[in-house]
């Protein structure tokens, strides 16, 4: 394999984002050969791996990428076309279910959370944007479901103007029939009411919604004052929901990586496959772990 300087892939210095051996033996089968139309054929499919990967991690603008990776055009060129063949959903799960298998789990979850998360959109141009008045965020909405786990099982992007249930049944409308074990589904009070029915009508699955425990020292009528003060000190203080508290971590993993602490995709369908190709670059770190 040559880069731009004619380098083989073995000289170059490695990066932090790059793939080991262990992990490109895992992703290798899940990635299509190159196309007879392929651009710059020269290039492994390995080393256009590790540059989308440097993008993600760096969050580096596309023509900005290091000279001794593959040219920016050709890397961009087989990131659309893999998006727009379904390569990014395919990897997800195939590597979820091969996690879901190393921690003693069927392949398929039978439960699900539902989350969004609104972040803002950088300058440039693009479809799907709006304001998320409740929020007081311009810019896109995700909306991701996760297993148990914490593993991504479908994301869609929309703008931030879009309610949950309404950015939320454009997801799940997708995903009829591709998760039968699927029998209950938990999120918060922006997924009930309407979307409870929807949910049952559409995938038949059942909807547990997680609220928010109520405070019950706020009532203090003619409470003693002393043990007022004390049960708002002992309810003071990060509290983790149960269940909810799993999709916000994954949604936590998601913008940790730079490329994803903002929206910076002219296309809703980029931002998707961004959001994918991040979750499954964790999965394959738990499969085959960078350090021993």
């Amino acid at each position: 394999m040559k880069s731009r300087k004619g380098k083989s892939a073995i000289s170059r210095q490695t990066y932090p984002s790059d793939l080991t051996d262990a992990q490109w033996a895992i992703l290798e089968p899940l990635i299509p050969p190159a196309a007879p139309d392929a651009p710059h054929l020269m290039y492994e499919r390995r080393e256009i791996a590790n540059a989308m990967l440097y993008v993600l991690r760096s969050g580096c603008p596309w023509r900005m990428l290091p000279h001794d990776l593959p040219a920016w055009d050709t890397v961009y060129w087989y990131f659309r076309r893999w998006q727009r063949e379904g390569v990014w959903e395919q990897i997800l799960h195939a590597l979820r279910k091969q996690v879901r298998i190393q921690h003693d789990r069927a392949p398929e979850p039978s439960a699900a959370i539902i989350d969004s998360q609104s972040l803002k959109t950088s300058a440039v141009r693009g479809p799907e944007k709006g304001y998320d008045s409740g929020k007081k965020i311009w810019g896109r909405k995700r909306h991701i479901l996760v297993d148990t786990q914490g593993n991504v099982l479908a994301v869609k992007v929309t703008a931030a103007s879009r309610s949950d249930q309404q950015g939320g049944k454009r997801m799940l409308e997708l995903l009829v029939g591709l998760f039968p074990r699927i029998k209950l589904v938990w999120g918060d009070s922006h997924y009930a009411g309407d979307m409870i029915l929807w949910l049952l009508q559409h995938l038949g699955w059942l909807t547990e919604t997680i609220r928010r425990p109520v405070d019950s020292s706020s009532d203090q009528g003619t409470c003693d004052l002393a043990t007022t003060k004390k049960e708002n000190a002992s309810s003071s203080g990060f509290r983790p929901l149960p269940r909810r508290w799993v999709v916000e971590r994954s949604l936590a993993w998601i913008t940790r990586w730079r490329r994803l602490c903002r929206d910076h995709e002219g296309l809703p369908a980029s931002s998707e496959a961004f959001i994918m190709l991040a979750a499954s670059r964790r999965m394959l770190s738990l499969l085959a772990p960078p350090f021993p």
